[in-house]
């Protein structure tokens, strides 16, 4: 199958000395819908933030085939859509029209192709009719919603989820998760909600102490207790099999 993402080598340090990544090697096709777990510090939005630019290191990170360097970072964020897990770091602007279509803008579209794409990502959303809504006087899951929305009007080939159901309560966890469902993107979710894994993802990563210490079917690693609880993931006590 395509390879969308290939990661080779990577590490990445902090300007602090500390070292959030080690020697990741990593591969995503088209079309999958993978989970990155591990404790809180594994270096799960750190490897995120590598996936569109935020941060790179010298070719180490390819994205559709291009080596992601300084040189095309407008051309791989135009690719890849980062939701990041709070949506007020997402949304800037005083109406969701705006919001949604700031990326568009900035991508050059006419405003016709503007109007048209944020049109469709909000109708993708569930948020049709709230253009004119100030986001900043949403709920919290309208919010996730809208800063979704404001990936979606690039038509991203990737979509990059951090925590996207964190401070959400289970009816608009189930929600988020029956829109992304939905979503024909190849998708990276980094989360802590096992719940969300099981429904989504075909695949899981653990991430922990910056390095993958585990790669693959969502079933099997889920269902490897003592593996969970090395990597605190699950309870000291829980038994296996429950």
């Amino acid at each position: 199958m395509e390879e969308v993402i290939r990661i080779e080598d990577l590490s990445f340090s902090y300007p602090d000395g500390r070292q959030a990544l080690r020697s990741i090697h990593l591969t995503v096709t088209r079309g999958e819908t993978m989970a990155l777990i591990g404790p809180n510090g594994a270096g799960k939005s750190t490897l995120l933030l590598h996936l569109n630019g935020i941060f790179y290191s010298n070719g180490a990170v390819q994205i559709l085939g291009k080596a992601l360097n300084e040189n095309n970072l407008r051309w791989v964020r135009a690719r890849v859509g980062l939701v990041f897990q709070d949506p007020d770091d997402q949304l800037f602007c005083p109406t969701v029209f705006d919001d949604v279509a700031f990326g568009p803008i900035n991508m050059g579209y006419s405003k016709p192709r503007v109007c048209e794409a944020v049109k469709k990502a909000l109708e993708w959303v569930g948020m049709a009719g709230y253009e004119q809504r100030s986001p900043h006087h949403l709920s919290f899951g309208e919010k996730k919603r809208i800063a979704i929305a404001t990936v979606l009007s690039m038509s991203p080939e990737i979509l990059v989820f951090d925590e996207p159901t964190s401070n959400l309560d289970p009816r608009g966890k189930w929600s988020l998760i029956r829109l992304f469902q939905k979503l024909p993107a190849t998708k990276v979710i980094a989360t802590h909600d096992l719940e969300l894994v099981r429904a989504l993802c075909s695949r899981t990563i653990i991430l922990d102490h910056g390095r993958i210490v585990a790669d693959g079917l969502t079933n099997q690693i889920l269902a490897d207790i003592e593996l969970l609880q090395a990597s605190g993931l699950a309870p000291e006590d829980t038994a296996r099999g429950t």
